[in-house]
């Protein structure tokens, strides 16, 4: 497995959920969560840096990856998927813990930070602006940029149909796109684990799920939280060449939300943990051993 060496890899009955996930490494426990349309494999350079620190626990969200596929919508709001994960690291015995979160990770682990505050030492989201924000204040650029939202939030079966005529060539430009990446920027073996999952019909199902709660759950539920700012060190993380940081100021999107923030743009696009691990895992043990 590309990078987990010395990694423990098991399956999770959590939140009636069946989580997958990898462990390895000592010290202060971190929780990595994965985006769309990778897998905790996206961590697999990563991961390995961290462990000489930190004990790592990488986890597939549900809908994506090895862990469970509901049927619905409901069940796939950042509120469930937060649980999930909470669940998971209470699991393996870990109350508290340090949050990384990329792309739906990052926002899964800010309803996890705001649903659960006791259980956050630090959290750190990965090139997203908040979800409500994105929605509420949606420019033309992003409109283009992230079309993915609003084609996979359509009701099924259209999407998954779509998709499912050949899955690697529609997730494989979603890899390619939101800024300055190209398939050998990824690791053959990570490439070839986010095929075999994305080439299960209930994991499209899954991911187009995601996003349709997107639409109908998760905004509503933001809404009401608006008022709220995450209290715990946080730390927001870009890719300086990404969609992200040319529509906006990333890190003045969460101003207003995380009362004790600072900011890293990274070199690369919006999968700069891929093009750029090294220096990835750089700023996250920084951060990580300040915010102890």
């Amino acid at each position: 497995m590309a990078g987990f060496a010395g990694f423990d890899s098991g399956v999770a009955e959590v939140n009636g959920q069946q989580i997958a996930y990898v462990t390895g490494g000592t010290g202060p426990p971190v929780l990595l969560l994965h985006g769309f349309p990778q897998t905790h494999m996206m961590w697999h350079a990563v991961a390995p840096l961290l462990a000489e620190q930190f004990t790592v626990v990488a986890a597939d969200l549900r809908g994506y990856g090895a862990s469970s596929t509901p049927e619905g919508t409901a069940p796939y709001s950042f509120r469930h998927m937060a649980a999930d994960q909470r669940a998971l690291m209470a699991h393996l015995g870990f109350a508290r813990f340090h949050l990384v979160g990329h792309d739906r990770g990052g926002r899964t682990a800010h309803r996890l930070a705001l649903d659960a505050p006791d259980a956050v030492q630090s959290l750190t989201v990965m090139d997203i602006v908040p979800t409500h924000l994105l929605l509420d204040d949606l420019t033309r650029s992003v409109a283009q940029a992230y079309y993915h939202w609003f084609f996979l939030a359509q009701p099924a079966p259209f999407p998954e149909t779509m998709i499912g005529h050949d899955a690697d060539a529609y997730f494989e430009s979603c890899l390619t796109g939101w800024g300055s990446a190209s398939l050998a920027d990824f690791d053959p073996e990570a490439l070839e684990a986010y095929r075999t999952a994305w080439r299960k019909p209930d994991v499209i199902r899954g991911m187009c799920a995601d996003y349709r709660a997107a639409l109908s759950h998760d905004f509503d539920l933001d809404a009401a939280d608006l008022g709220r700012r995450v209290t715990c060190p946080s730390l927001v993380m870009f890719g300086a060449d990404g969609a992200m940081a040319k529509a906006y100021d990333v890190p003045a999107t969460w101003a207003d939300r995380l009362s004790d923030m600072r900011a890293a743009a990274l070199p690369g696009g919006h999968f700069f943990i891929d093009q750029h691990p090294n220096e990835t895992a750089t700023a996250l043990i920084a951060f990580l051993n300040d915010a102890r």
